[in-house]
């Protein structure tokens, strides 16, 4: 069974329409260059002060980070990792794992905003980041027998990573990790599974979660 990866409540937005006339945001903006529309905390900081849920939005950064780490691993070399992520405002996209995403920021920011835009990528016939109509929990139906693994500083501190893929192969193995900076996850996220999971005396950071957590799940099935 191949590992699925859930990165939840990433702060990929486009600008709220509530902050479009802020200063910050109106010299940056321009309706035919896609990155400018994505809410980016190192742009608009200014004008995202009132905004609710601040602390978690804005941060494109992570998700691109994160999405680099997952989609360049020999886990999804190998073709045995599925990634989904889901966004601050409840959209939910997986992605082909022979999707290529650019290492240049801007260009990727590009990319997350076409795709809140259209709802999906599509090239040449094939789709490379498709919508899930449904919620997170509507998402995890389809999975038969999952194994939910929540991966956070507040969870249980696991040392040996044997513990956390072996076992039941048959299992689907579904790892949430959250692709925040800040605050933890929300109460929605908090319910679906009892395994909170802690990977280090330390926060880390989302993109090193996602890559120790994939380095655990390959040492674990002989993926190198």
């Amino acid at each position: 069974m191949p590992l699925i990866i859930f990165l939840v409540e990433c702060g990929i937005e486009l600008i709220p329409k509530e902050i479009r006339s802020h200063s910050a945001v109106r010299k940056n903006l321009s309706a035919q260059i896609y990155s400018s529309q994505l809410l980016d905390n190192a742009l608009h900081h200014s004008a995202m002060v009132n905004l609710k849920n601040s602390e978690k939005r804005g941060r494109p950064d992570i998700a691109h980070l994160s999405l680099l780490n997952a989609l360049g691993s020999p886990l999804n070399k190998n073709g045995n990792l599925r990634l989904f992520l889901h966004t601050i405002k409840n959209k939910i996209y997986e992605f082909n794992p022979d999707i290529r995403i650019s290492r240049n920021y801007n260009r990727f920011k590009g990319l997350m905003a076409k795709l809140l835009i259209d709802n999906d990528i599509n090239v040449n016939g094939t789709k490379l980041i498709s919508l899930f109509n449904g919620t997170i929990q509507d998402l995890l139906s389809t999975f038969k027998d999952p194994k939910i693994l929540q991966f956070s500083k507040k969870g249980k501190l696991i040392q040996n990573y044997n513990e956390l893929f072996l076992g039941d192969i048959s299992k689907n193995n579904i790892a949430i990790i959250g692709g925040f900076q800040k605050s933890t996850f929300s109460d929605e996220f908090l319910d679906l599974s009892k395994n909170l999971i802690s990977i280090s005396n330390y926060s880390l950071d989302a993109w090193v979660v996602v890559g120790k957590v994939i380095n655990f799940y390959e040492l674990s099935h002989n993926i190198i």
